[in-house]
């Protein structure tokens, strides 16, 4: 090498310097890419990504021989730069000492953090490249990888850390959840939405969504015929549970298809309609709501009662409730439609008391308590421990509550004020 004029030195030493550089950039690029979207590309036909695919599932081999040519290039540089050194100044020991001092600062800086950097913020581009010429240099290598790997079995054996098998680690479900919350753009707003509410039904269950007890329309066989017959034409619903009329015990549930498929044939009677229901489709109040779609499906069916462990009556839960805490509210005909929930411009809301707390949360953006009672009747009484009167005003979760009606033991109206505005400092204390 001393024969050698000190410009190709100096050229070979650049030279090994940016093998040095591409060789680290290559092991951050195949440790630091996104292996889903390489399969995913692998699975379309992509031979980058196949290949790359191929090298991640075997690490050993891989660390192996990007480890190998990276150290044998960084010791031929050092050799080389101590070589150089003893050409220029000789083989004083200071100037070998700042030899090595120079030669490790450009080591650093060319052949170590600015590729690894680059080739962390382009891995998934990259490794689609750099895969071709590792599986080649892997071929080449084969040998010497396998001498060295032996050797770090055994190591690996010793220390009881030998790796179980060589399949890839799956991903969790609130890992797979953060994936689809970081997606950016890549998934639309309103597709993230509805993804991360799959992935929320299994810790909701039937009670947070069902209709309550209260707000159930349902068909008394207590009241006049008149009455019924009334409810009947008007009703918005074409499912209507029917109540025996001695002890609210629920009968059936009426389809007003049916009823009107009868009407037509001999007219109708109200003293019928005990033969025209179907049989209650009853559901326990701590199912959750991923079982339930799929009890659905498996029985066939579109409704079902609530009812606690005593059996009571609870609510009423139905498809589309299950279908809108995936993908939001789509009925717009409710006649309870035109009260949208959404602040005025003072920056509060009239809200039914009736109302689901998780519904309330999604519409108005806070974040009301929801692990106990469901609506925010329940949430108010628990909070209070007793019936409030009008106009009390008190504060939950940061959430300003002023009672504007109570009846037959329950709140009716209240006003909310939105969180950290200016209208919260003019709220009722």
């Amino acid at each position: 090498m001393g024969s050698l004029s000190l410009e190709i030195q100096f050229a070979a030493l650049i030279i090994l310097l940016v093998l040095s550089g591409m060789s680290s950039m290559t092991e951050t690029v195949m440790m630091a890419s996104n292996r889903y979207r390489l399969r995913s590309l692998a699975s379309n036909g992509h031979r980058g990504a196949r290949l790359a695919v191929e090298l991640l599932d075997k690490t050993d081999r891989l660390l192996g021989v990007v480890l190998l040519f990276n150290n044998l290039v960084n010791v031929a540089a050092a050799t080389l730069a101590s070589v150089i050194t003893i050409n220029l100044v000789g083989e004083e020991g200071w100037a070998l000492a700042a030899g090595t001092v120079l030669l490790t600062f450009f080591i650093l800086v060319f052949s170590e953090i600015t590729p690894k950097v680059i080739g962390a913020h382009h891995a998934d581009r990259l490794a689609v490249i750099v895969s071709y010429p590792l599986t080649v240099l892997l071929r080449l290598s084969y040998p010497a990888v396998w001498f060295v790997n032996l050797f770090v079995s055994a190591i690996l054996w010793l220390l009881r850390l030998q790796p179980k098998g060589a399949k890839s680690s799956g991903m969790s479900v609130e890992e797979i959840r953060s994936m689809v919350l970081e997606s950016g753009q890549y998934i639309p707003q309103k597709n993230r939405d509805i993804l991360v509410n799959l992935f929320d039904l299994e810790h909701i269950t039937v009670e947070d969504v069902m209709v309550p007890r209260g707000a159930i329309e349902s068909i008394d066989l207590r009241h006049a015929p008149e009455s019924i017959r009334e409810q009947i034409a008007t009703a918005y619903h074409t499912r209507l549970p029917v109540l025996d009329g001695e002890n609210e015990r629920v009968i059936g549930v009426l389809h007003l298809r049916r009823m009107l498929a009868r009407a037509l044939e001999s007219g109708f009677a109200v003293e019928e309609i005990p033969d025209l229901v179907a049989k209650p489709y009853f559901i326990p109040a701590d199912t959750p709501l991923y079982s339930q779609l799929q009890f659905f499906q498996e029985n066939q069916q579109r409704l079902a009662l609530v009812v606690d462990e005593y059996g009571e009556l609870l609510g009423l839960l139905t498809l589309e409730d299950i279908i809108e805490e995936m993908i939001g509210k789509f009925t717009t005909t409710l006649p309870e439609g035109a009260n949208k929930l959404a602040w005025n411009e003072d920056g509060n809301v009239l809200v039914d008391g009736s109302q689901n707390l998780r519904e309330l949360n999604r519409r108005l953006g806070v974040e009301l308590p929801v692990e106990g009672p469901k609506t925010l009747n329940g949430l108010i009484l628990e909070h209070l421990q007793d019936i409030p009167e009008a106009d009390l005003s008190f504060r939950i979760a940061g959430v300003t509550i002023e009672v504007i009606q109570t009846e037959d033991k329950m709140v009716r109206m209240v006003r909310l004020y939105r969180p950290h505005t200016e209208r919260m400092e003019t709220a009722p204390d």
